[in-house]
């Protein structure tokens, strides 16, 4: 098996890559087994120390790894400079803050002593997605690796540059030989390495399929599994929200990452009463943002990823259109080469369409109406996921009462669901398990141990 990096914008091949042999596979993970035994005996300074140099790895480097991943999946520059900047901004975080989340705990017990500690597993194995090839890597790398853990890489195959960039940073940061790895995997490949002793847990983001699958292979295997998977959120205008910037702000939360985002808006609930001048102005300002070449500075909207994912979207579009949807703006396939697909805007969504009942992975809003608040968390609920949402209006504490009806594992009030270091991230129902992120991201992959003094 051999993997290609293509240009999305233009559809040429890049690099081809071949995969990871089984002798070299062996070598790998004999060798992050044992530089994790030597490095989770470090104290937790020099830890943080090669966090902190990797994280200004990613300052220094921000706008070559901004043009790798434009290339490699189309993401436009400005959003690749943020996502290099963000993801040493999460080492910063782990470097400031993991001494204290992996401190001994002191409990009153009937011993003389008792406390909990968190220890290293071992080697981590994360199975990680292309729609944000840094970001998604270092938000489970950074507290894995301060914990103690070791990491391989099996990264999308539309991506290897990026996977072979990030270990790079690891590497020059002064990362012991071997304690993070990327490896060029077929899925039946993969499956054998989760089996793999040496492995003791697993993280995968992706859709609600693959992680079916991987939690299957590793629940046969006695793994750890933490699963951040697909999402349909729901955005929620209530009749008192400030329309303007709610729209303003739900195109941006629409088209982020050229819409490809498991935390992007993509059902739009609308209580009636504002429903015709909520979507007039989210038409608008759809519209108005320039999709084009990733690497043009001006360009807000690039490529999809892949041809097939176009494909797919526009199938979704289409079928939903047959279903009774309006089409307001975009759905159609534009004429030349690349993955492009325009803003589009679907009204009249209901149960049974596409736009409704699945995950739209690219820049299409589906706009639902509601009869009021109660209708509207009835609306958001009814999806199989549960990842993040928002909720819009003029008062907060009914906003607050709203996120805390809402099914999900974020809920934002007056403002545009995003992860955050400081902050867990992940889903319920078929958007996953685990978290990512804050204390609680970084515990995920630690042996909470008690110990108890007589």
């Amino acid at each position: 098996m051999s993997l290609q990096s293509i240009n999305p914008a233009t559809g040429a091949v890049l690099e081809t890559f071949e995969e990871t042999s089984p002798g070299e596979l062996d070598r790998i993970v004999a060798r992050a087994d044992a530089a994790s035994r030597d490095w989770r005996r470090r104290p937790v300074a020099q830890r943080v120390e090669r966090l902190r140099a990797a994280g200004r790895k990613l300052h220094e480097r921000k706008d070559d790894y901004a043009r790798t991943m434009a290339v490699e999946m189309g993401k436009p520059l400005a959003q690749g400079v943020a996502e290099a900047e963000k993801c040493a901004w999460v080492c910063d975080y782990y470097a400031e803050h993991g001494a204290a989340f992996l401190a001994d705990e002191p409990r009153a017990t009937d011993a003389s002593r008792s406390y909990v500690r968190f220890e290293a597993l071992g080697p981590v194995l994360a199975i990680m997605p292309w729609n944000f090839p840094f970001w998604q890597v270092f938000r489970f790398a950074a507290p894995a690796l301060v914990a103690g853990n070791a990491g391989i890489l099996k990264h999308a195959p539309n991506v290897p540059r990026c996977a072979l960039e990030i270990e790079g940073v690891f590497r020059d940061a002064g990362f012991p030989d071997g304690l993070f790895r990327a490896v060029f995997l077929s899925n039946e490949a993969t499956a054998g390495l989760i089996a793999d002793p040496r492995v003791r847990a697993v993280t995968l983001t992706g859709s609600d399929r693959a992680g079916s699958q991987v939690a299957a292979q590793a629940g046969r295997h006695l793994k750890k599994t933490v699963l951040e998977l697909g999402g349909s959120d729901p955005f929620i205008v209530l009749e008192d929200a400030d329309l303007a910037r709610a729209a303003t702000t739900a195109a941006e939360a629409r088209l982020i990452n050229s819409g490809q985002s498991c935390i992007a808006a993509k059902r739009f609930i609308v209580l009636e009463r504002v429903a015709e001048r909520f979507l007039e102005r989210l038409t608008s300002e759809m519209r108005a943002r320039k999709v084009g070449d990733p690497l043009d500075p001006a360009s807000q909207v690039g490529p999809q990823a892949r041809l097939d994912l176009r494909a797919n979207l526009h199938r979704q579009v289409q079928e939903s259109v047959q279903r009774g949807a309006q089409l307001l703006l975009g759905g159609e396939l534009p004429s030349g080469p690349g993955a492009f697909y325009p803003p589009t805007v679907l009204a009249a969504v209901q149960p049974g369409m596409p736009a409704f009942d699945q995950e739209t992975f690219g820049p299409v809003a589906a706009v639902i109406r509601a009869k009021d608040e109660e209708d509207a968390i009835r609306i958001a609920n009814a999806s199989p996921y549960g990842l993040g949402a928002s909720v819009w209006t003029a008062d907060t504490q009914r906003g607050e009462r709203v996120a805390r009806e809402i099914e999900a594992g974020s809920v934002f009030v007056n403002g545009m669901v995003k992860s955050d270091p400081r902050l867990p991230f992940g889903g319920v129902k078929r958007s996953g398990f685990g978290r990512e992120l804050s204390e609680y991201g970084l515990r995920e992959f630690v042996n909470i141990k008690t110990v108890w003094v007589g």
